[in-house]
């Protein structure tokens, strides 16, 4: 769970849109294979192709934009708890400022809520499920993109080792903390499963790989006021960073490139819609089978 502190960090990443942006880039620029996240993702839905949704967390709308395409019909609401993430989203006038855990709309209202790649910033993540819960109709459904906790590993290393060089000889090696271990495809499936009647995780594998090392420092760089927080006391970020590019230029003057194994999904949890639906439909049809 996150403290003030972390609360805090989280604000200060989210007072615009920029350290969004970098991270969806080197996605973008530098996955491999190249995936169409966004389209895979939807594609874990069943869609009628005019459902009520919510999303929250929604920043500058990446997910409305694809939603547009595919399925120009639907009913989108976006939400999220910092202006400044807003700023660009292309459809202002459906948009608004509020907390998940207090959602503004009344009971069974939506078809559809989306919580993607945000359930790990929020500080009670039952209170905002409970409230996601609440505004779905009843064979509505929750999607909440997330990473595993396995996710960049070699990211994990990299800390490691520059925090180890850093700590004093004799004293205890901090390890540095993953900032989204609250809501992984692991933990979220067991937190969601306390709220409905069926859980689905979908996961997708890839690896990052980048051929020099500015993008892999501009990617870490835009996590900094989240990771700092969380390094050991006395270990200064600039000198972690700096170790860290020294680390990165010589495996890619050795390799000809720095690959991380990436592993995000999707948890889409329902009671009575979706993949529930045919579920309940089996055992029904099963029932009356001789």
């Amino acid at each position: 769970m996150f403290t003030d502190h972390n609360r805090d960090a989280v604000r200060r990443m989210y007072e615009s849109d920029e350290a969004l942006r970098i991270r969806q880039e080197t996605h973008e620029l530098y996955s491999s294979p190249s995936q169409d996240y966004l389209g895979w993702a939807l594609g874990c839905v069943h869609w009628r192709g005019d459902e009520r949704i919510l999303d929250i967390g929604c920043g500058r709308g990446t997910w409305y934009q694809r939603l547009q395409e595919q399925y120009p019909n639907v009913q989108y609401v976006g939400l999220d708890l910092f202006a400044g993430m807003l700023e660009n989203h292309p459809l202002r006038n459906r948009v608004l400022v509020a907390d998940a855990a207090r959602l503004p709309h009344p009971d069974g209202f939506f078809d559809v809520v989306m919580a993607n790649h945000m359930l790990f910033h929020v500080p009670d993540m039952n209170a905002v499920v409970t409230e996601i819960r609440r505004v779905l109709k009843p064979d509505g459904l929750l999607m909440a993109a997330t990473n595993s906790v396995h996710n960049l590993p070699e990211l994990q290393v990299l800390f490691r080792r520059a925090i180890t060089l850093l700590t004093p000889a004799g004293s205890a090696v901090g390890m540095m903390p993953v900032y989204n271990d609250g809501f992984t495809l692991e933990s979220g499936t067991r937190l969601l499963a306390r709220h409905f009647y069926g859980v689905v995780r979908y996961d997708i594998p890839g690896t990052f790989v980048f051929p020099s090392v500015d993008p892999v420092l501009a990617y870490i760089e835009s996590t900094r006021s989240l990771r700092e927080p969380l390094l050991p006391p006395g270990i200064d970020w600039d000198e972690v960073m700096l170790i860290i590019r020294e680390q990165v230029n010589r495996l890619v003057e050795h390799f000809g490139e720095l690959v991380m194994n990436k592993l995000a999904g999707v948890l889409v949890a329902s009671d009575q819609g979706d993949f529930v639906a045919d579920y309940l439909a089996h055992l029904n049809q099963s029932s009356k089978t001789p």
